[in-house]
């Protein structure tokens, strides 16, 4: 099944600095129908206006996943991790038995992203953050985070999940195929692009959401961005 979910149709939420929509329940906005997909919880669009940002605030027992798409963000935690994510790259934050952080945007422009919260396998692990910066690339989709067994020596940024984050770029008229096993879910957002999924027409920044397909291609109508998370169903 191959559920498009059109961007006009996303929870809202702006104040002064942020823009933001939520593709599943947050914050204010609530749908019974939209409280996550498997074990995916959280993904938001925000876009974040110069010199501010998410002051400190606790988290615990998620794994949040922010990938940068304009701009670039600053993170700071009680742990003393520090780093700046730019455009393309994603950082990684293991909330486990609690952490406070803060999120800045110290650009000279807006940044605009995507944080994505995906639920643990085990609570209580050891709280963390780490970054990775990965090579700009049109080949496809690249894994950037993961905790899939199978997918424990290709690199990626480490998850306390059996999940797995992939992004990357597609030239016009260039497919990229995707196998979903039995028991998987997939959730993928084109953060630029015309795209078709299994010849279903999706626009830029529409979400969706895909299970019971064991086989997905997803084919560029024009120049496109994805990031794609696949999840335990």
């Amino acid at each position: 099944m191959i559920e498009p979910r059109p961007f006009a149709s996303l929870g809202a939420f702006r104040n002064e600095w942020l823009n933001a929509r939520h593709h599943f329940s947050f914050g204010g906005y609530r749908d019974a129908n939209r409280m996550g997909f498997g074990r995916l919880r959280v993904w938001n669009d925000d876009e974040i206006a110069a010199g501010t940002g998410f002051d400190p605030h606790p988290h615990k027992d998620m794994e949040i996943v922010t990938y940068v798409r304009e701009g670039a963000i600053t993170h700071r935690d009680n742990l003393g991790n520090e780093g700046r994510t730019e455009a393309g790259d994603v950082q990684v934050m293991h909330a486990g038995t609690g952490i406070i952080h803060a999120e800045y945007n110290r650009e000279p422009g807006p940044t605009r992203l995507f944080q994505i919260w995906i639920i643990p396998d085990e609570m209580g692990v050891r709280p963390g953050w780490s970054a990775r910066r990965f090579p700009a690339s049109g080949d496809g989709l690249t894994l950037m985070a993961s905790g899939r067994p199978e997918d424990a020596d290709r690199g990626a940024l480490p998850l306390h999940a059996n999940a797995a984050v992939l992004a990357g770029r597609l030239a016009a008229g260039e497919t990229a195929r995707l196998t979903v096993p039995r028991g998987r879910a997939v959730y993928l957002v084109p953060a630029v692009g015309e795209i078709t999924v299994n010849g279903i027409a999706v626009n830029p920044r529409d979400g969706v959401a895909i299970h019971d397909e064991a086989e997905v291609a997803i084919l560029a109508r024009s120049a496109a961005e994805l990031v794609v998370v696949d999840v335990a169903a």
